[in-house]
């Protein structure tokens, strides 16, 4: 009797540890408007952003990177900064922006992406399975196993993954733009995501919670990732880890040290 209701009061807190917070449940509606981006889709999937995607301004986009991530909260200035000088609004207002707006190819998007095609091969705005499918098998995301390597992504792959895509797409479009965009957002985009998840304990990022964030574009709440109980991350940290992932010898150019979310 006694052992039944231990069981039960440890599945009850798993299930609390595992919960989204009230108020952020996972949402989507294709109605709205989103980004290039997964991550700042994940944001307003949760409602940390506006869930609509609308009229997004910069204090509002604060909020949600440490509400959502525990990101330092002017971590994102640079790339609000960005959409507002490269007038990529159509909010009507030139302090605020939508999500979609930020798919203006080569100004914070770019080719190369890890999920999304080039905008000179379709569409440069919407998830993009084929593209993910190899950029996850090169991360390894579908190998299952006790190990380690089976349950975390490190640097290294992560960064020889992210050139193998910028290899491909170069090779698939005869018009890949390598401009300062491309060349600083490709390396910065990976130290983003992985900082974003990043597994102190582990130093790696755990897999389900990559593909939680790409595939789904969903916070990943249920497979453990908790904002509140994670060391905030800084822009030190970003800066960090963008030189870890730019000293990985994949064989690419090196990009200067500029981090933002465009196009993942």
């Amino acid at each position: 009797m006694k052992l039944s209701v231990f069981v039960e009061a440890g599945l009850l807190g798993l299930a609390a540890a595992l919960r989204e917070p009230k108020g952020h449940e996972y949402h989507r509606n294709p109605r709205d408007s989103r980004s290039p981006c997964p991550g700042l889709n994940a944001l307003a999937n949760h409602g940390y952003l506006p869930r609509s995607g609308l009229n997004i301004d910069l204090e509002t986009l604060r909020y949600a990177v440490v509400a959502g991530f525990n990101l330092e909260r002017t971590t994102q200035d640079g790339a609000f900064n960005l959409a507002i000088a490269f007038n990529l609004s159509t909010s009507g207002n030139s302090s605020t922006f939508h999500l979609e707006d930020l798919r203006l190819h080569d100004a914070i998007e770019f080719d190369g992406s890890l999920s999304r095609n080039d905008f000179y091969l379709g569409d440069n705005l919407h998830f993009n399975p084929a593209i993910w499918h190899t950029v996850a098998t090169n991360l390894g995301l579908y190998k299952t196993g006790p190990s380690k390597e089976d349950k975390y992504v490190t640097v290294e792959v992560a960064a020889k993954a992210a050139a193998a895509r910028v290899k491909a797409a170069m090779a698939a479009n005869k018009h890949f733009n390598a401009s300062e965009s491309q060349m600083q957002g490709s390396p910065g985009t990976t130290a983003l995501y992985l900082t974003t998840l990043w597994d102190d304990d582990a130093g790696a990022v755990p897999k389900s919670w990559i593909r939680a964030l790409f595939e789904e574009e969903r916070i990943p709440f249920r497979e453990g990732y908790n904002p509140t109980t994670r060391k905030q991350k800084t822009a030190q940290d970003l800066g960090d880890m963008f030189a870890r992932v730019t000293a990985v010898d994949t064989g690419a150019p090196k990009g200067k040290r500029e981090l933002r979310w465009g196009s993942h």
